[in-house]
């Protein structure tokens, strides 16, 4: 997944070349924008936000995500309209 900090809203939007793209309006500082983006997931996903997991790139806009409980073609029915 792809995702832009300091965006005008938090949102999903979309798929571009195979990954997902979220867009932020937290600033990529102390946690808060992978906070809001484990939040925006699990609200959309309807999950608690335990259940998921940045695996790499907490630091960079390229994340991968862990999602217990959900293949990956689920989560991209749920997220991408």
């Amino acid at each position: 997944m792809r995702v832009t900090p300091r965006a005008g809203r938090t949102q999903v939007s979309g798929v571009r070349d195979g990954v997902l793209q979220i867009k932020l309006a937290a600033a990529p500082v102390d946690g808060a924008a992978n906070d809001q983006l484990i939040a925006l997931l699990a609200a959309a996903l309807k999950i608690p936000k335990r259940d998921i997991i940045i695996v790499s790139g907490e630091r960079s806009r390229s994340k991968r995500v862990r999602i217990n409980g959900m293949e990956r073609d689920q989560i991209l029915s749920k997220l991408v309209v």
